[in-house]
């Protein structure tokens, strides 16, 4: 995902929350409605985590120290990780305590009838120019994946994040309006915990949705399917090694690639030609995917075990037996 694109869309939406906040919490104060507050309290979260997703942007590009070798790109991935959480408990739980408590305590909106209307109505075409935003940037590498896809796969949350926020606020928003327009329409408050308690629950669903995505990409997701294909053609395309023993990726952050392979190569090389091998193949890789930015490459002779091992299937040795005499060749 292009750092810029995200970026663009971060600020859109943090701009938009901003305004849609304050304009929703003045009508929450001159009406009293719930979902008011609710939405308030919800434009406010959303503020809140764009700002956190643009601090992770700015502290993954760290250059990396002895103490984190691999460098920061992780932080992006724990950011969003804490904006899940800031939505649930911000957003989705106190929206639905608050509908519990005007469903208990029931009052109809008496007075400034037409402030929160206009307020949702003018804050639904905001977050709808927001949601925009992200659609045209998302729809600059979603490729033809479809938007759950999309969602599901990318390696860089800041899009999926806002996608998510700022469907989440424009399906909050009809709610709130549903929920305000009852309200006025029949005079039972009780429309408005109704509303406020829908808002409640579709927070807390995106938040765990959020939550789940960002823990596989915190715990090491590898790459898909067409980049290790693209991979192991690049490794066996050349003269240079007869096969991949056993290979594996990890992300270490949205736009760096590790690959780790153990490579079988003819027995009669040299050490000079090793290393003219390994680095001819290490361009192949990186031409073939960029984000391939760490790259290790382990000369081996092939054997079933060492093959196993890779997998970690290998069979302990005998007794006395090094791992690389079990399996006929010098250990590596």
């Amino acid at each position: 995902m292009s750092a810029n694109g995200g970026t663009k869309a971060i600020v859109a939406a943090l701009l938009a929350n901003a305004g849609i906040a304050v304009t929703k919490f003045v009508a929450f104060l001159l009406t009293g409605s719930s979902s008011m507050l609710a939405e308030s309290i919800h434009s406010v979260a959303d503020s809140g985590n764009q700002g956190l997703l643009l601090l992770g942007g700015r502290r993954a590009k760290r250059a990396a120290t002895p103490q984190h070798p691999f460098g920061y790109g992780r932080e992006r991935y724990i950011y969003a990780f804490i904006v899940s959480i800031v939505l649930f408990s911000v957003g989705g739980l106190f929206a639905l305590y608050e509908a519990y408590h005007k469903w208990s305590h029931e009052e109809g909106i008496t007075s400034w009838h037409w402030v929160p209307v206009v307020v949702l109505v003018a804050a639904i075409i905001m977050e709808t120019f927001s949601f925009r935003t992200a659609i045209v940037e998302s729809n600059l590498v979603r490729g033809n994946q479809s938007w759950v896809k999309f969602v599901r796969r990318a390696k860089a949350p800041e899009l999926p994040v806002v996608l998510l926020e700022d469907l989440g606020a424009l399906v909050g928003l009809v709610f709130a309006l549903f929920g305000v327009g009852m309200t006025l329409i029949t005079g039972n408050g009780r429309w408005d915990a109704v509303g406020t308690a829908m808002i409640g629950v579709l927070l807390v669903v995106i938040a765990i949705i959020l939550a789940i995505e960002t823990k596989s990409l915190l715990l090491g997701e590898g790459a898909e399917a067409q980049d290790v294909a693209a991979i192991e053609k690049a490794v066996t395309d050349g003269p240079e090694f007869e096969r991949i023993i056993h290979m594996k990726t990890l992300y270490l952050g949205p736009e760096e690639l590790m690959v780790a392979a153990k490579v079988a190569v003819p027995s009669g090389d040299t050490a000079e030609v090793l290393a003219r091998s390994i680095n001819t193949v290490e361009t192949r890789i990186r031409a073939a995917v960029p984000t391939a930015r760490v790259i290790y490459l382990e000369p081996d002779i092939y054997s079933v075990a060492a093959e196993r091992a890779g997998a970690g299937t290998a069979s302990p040795a005998a007794p006395g037996v090094e791992p690389g005499e079990a399996a006929g060749r010098p250990g590596s």
